[in-house]
């Protein structure tokens, strides 16, 4: 598994994994909710050969998190 810091690189390495393996491409979206108030959100997809994930606590990436959500979709 690869944490990438990046948001761009993410995208666009997620755009490329789901576009190369459609059928087999897989994204989760876990959301932790920690004591203080503060969240985490991973994103994770994998083609079962290679595994992407992106981890935020800034609440800045909730936009472009469902611009990708969308543009994976639209690819659908």
């Amino acid at each position: 598994m690869v944490y990438i810091s990046s948001w761009q690189e993410y995208q666009e390495a997620a755009e490329a994994l789901y576009e190369k393996s459609p059928n087999t491409t897989r994204y989760c979206v876990k959301w932790r909710q920690s004591a203080n108030g503060a969240g985490e959100l991973v994103l994770k997809i994998t083609d079962n050969t290679t595994c992407l994930k992106f981890k935020t606590f800034s609440s800045v990436f909730l936009n472009r998190f469902d611009a990708l959500n969308l543009a994976l979709m639209q690819k659908m």
